[in-house]
């Protein structure tokens, strides 16, 4: 992996970046290395979690309403003596 330097940076920039990172979750860096990966048009990081796209996907299909099954009287513990 390369890496890079950027000098003479704003400070507003870094704060900027800082407050945008800090929002996302993500360190500044990780944050300036997607930035500068969408820039570059490669691998672009997916808009949303894979649970949230199968959910999308199968929502017009309906729910499924499962019965639950009665619950009884709670068992005695073992004993061990």
């Amino acid at each position: 992996m390369a890496s890079i330097t950027i000098r003479n940076l704003d400070d507003d920039v870094k704060t900027g970046l800082r407050v945008r990172a800090a929002g996302n979750g993500r360190s500044m860096e990780e944050e300036v290395r997607l930035i500068l990966r969408e820039a570059v048009g490669g691998d672009a990081v997916p808009a949303k979690g894979l649970g949230t796209a199968i959910h999308e996907l199968f929502k017009p299909f309906g729910g499924v309403e499962l019965e639950l099954p009665a619950r009884g009287p709670m068992r005695e513990p073992l004993r061990f003596d």
